[in-house]
């Protein structure tokens, strides 16, 4: 698969799981500058900024899975 493929498949599953949990990253996509690069790696995915609440339901989740 293409790195370029793969990087936007998985953005789009990690939307998908934080969607799941309530979750929206608003800015969540792929790194435009590592993406137009010719780095032999995939591109990066950004995150992006979020709120408060967001940060505070992210920690959450990932604590949550943690305990699992």
């Amino acid at each position: 698969m293409n790195p370029h493929h793969e990087t936007d498949a998985c953005v789009e599953d990690l939307r998908t799981a934080l969607e799941a949990n309530g979750i929206t990253l608003p800015s969540l996509t792929v790194d435009l500058p590592t993406f137009a690069a010719t780095y032999p790696e995939p591109p990066l995915i950004a995150l992006g900024n979020c709120n408060a609440a967001t940060a505070r339901a992210l920690t959450a989740a990932l604590r949550k899975a943690a305990d699992r």
